[in-house]
């Protein structure tokens, strides 16, 4: 159902506050529009209002409401109709991987649905390249790995540290797969979310400890030569890190 094209605010921004002068840049604009989306507050099929509305409601040029209106366009959130307005596209549509629309998602998700679907993601693409790494490594990517999880047991017991070689570690693995496409993909997931806390959650004190016996499990699977034993030992430490690091639904 398309909204009343009145020169009287419509029901599409009920509850939302104007932005203040100061706030008045186009990326809000887009963050905006965007979480109505992505809320439920405007549903698929529907119309967005008209230029000069929304114009108004943001306290901006329309300018910077075609520019934001386009921003939505590419990440897949509305299609321009011509003679008809600008209309919101249903879910399947939206581009998951863009930083906007995954931080935006995120941050609505009371139920931490959209982490728990990043984490069975992320687990399927890691356990892949962890079984390419065990079939194809040779000794010294074997000697790298094996120098990665030592650095990760050196700063074990600093919290600043350690989740960057943490990173370290999985980055090297991934790039010893092979598999580009499955990297670029596991990382921009991974960079995607960490900008939002909900991300890191609270692990606890022992997450490091077992986040070290859960890579060596990947590292002895992978000096065996077993894809299958490196595969499941990769996604048994995504899973479950995840959940330790996972925050109560309420929190």
């Amino acid at each position: 159902m398309s909204l009343p094209n009145t020169s009287e605010p419509s029901a599409f921004f009920s509850g939302a506050e104007k932005r203040a002068p100061a706030a008045r840049l186009g990326v809000l604009v887009v963050h905006d529009l965007v979480a109505m989306i992505v809320t439920g507050s405007v549903t698929a099929g529907q119309l967005l209002p008209p230029e000069g509305e929304l114009a108004a409601h943001f306290g901006v040029s329309r300018t910077v409401i075609r520019e934001s209106v386009k921003r939505l366009e590419e990440k897949g959130m509305v299609t321009v109709i011509q003679g008809r307005g600008t209309e919101v596209s249903p879910s399947s549509e939206w581009n998951i991987l863009d930083k906007v629309v995954i931080s935006t998602m995120i941050e609505n998700d009371e139920t931490l649905g959209v982490l728990d679907e990043l984490a069975v993601v992320r687990s399927e693409l890691e356990s892949a390249m962890s079984a390419a790494v065990a079939r194809t490594r040779t000794d010294a990517e074997l000697d790298e790995l094996r120098a990665a999880l030592d650095a990760m047991h050196a700063v074990v017991d600093d919290h600043a540290v350690f989740p960057e070689s943490d990173k370290d570690f999985h980055a090297l693995l991934m790039t010893q797969s092979g598999n580009a496409l499955a990297k670029s993909i596991a990382r921009t997931l991974v960079q995607r979310a960490s900008d939002n806390s909900r991300f890191h959650g609270a692990p606890g004190p022992d997450a490091f400890a077992l986040t070290l016996e859960e890579h060596a499990r990947v590292v002895d699977a992978i000096a065996a030569g077993d894809p299958d034993k490196a595969s499941a030992a990769m996604r048994e430490h995504i899973t479950k890190a995840w959940e330790r690091r996972k925050l109560p639904r309420d929190a």
